[in-house]
């Protein structure tokens, strides 16, 4: 699944992960592949399923 790499830093600065999220945001690509950037997911201690629940939520899913 794609995300946008902005709905990660968010969720990096919602914890108060601010340094995190300042490399995630040189180091991701703008359209985040859950599957081939599973690496760099984990790197930053984000599970795709906490980004695809927070998805669910705004869609109504």
């Amino acid at each position: 699944m794609q995300i946008d790499k902005q709905q990660i830093l968010e969720l990096l600065r919602n914890r108060g992960e601010q340094q995190q999220a300042a490399q995630a945001e040189t180091e991701l690509p703008d359209q985040v592949d859950t599957d081939q950037h599973a690496d760099l997911l984990s790197k930053f201690n984000i599970d795709p399923q906490e980004l695809l629940g927070g998805l669910g939520g705004k869609l109504g899913l």
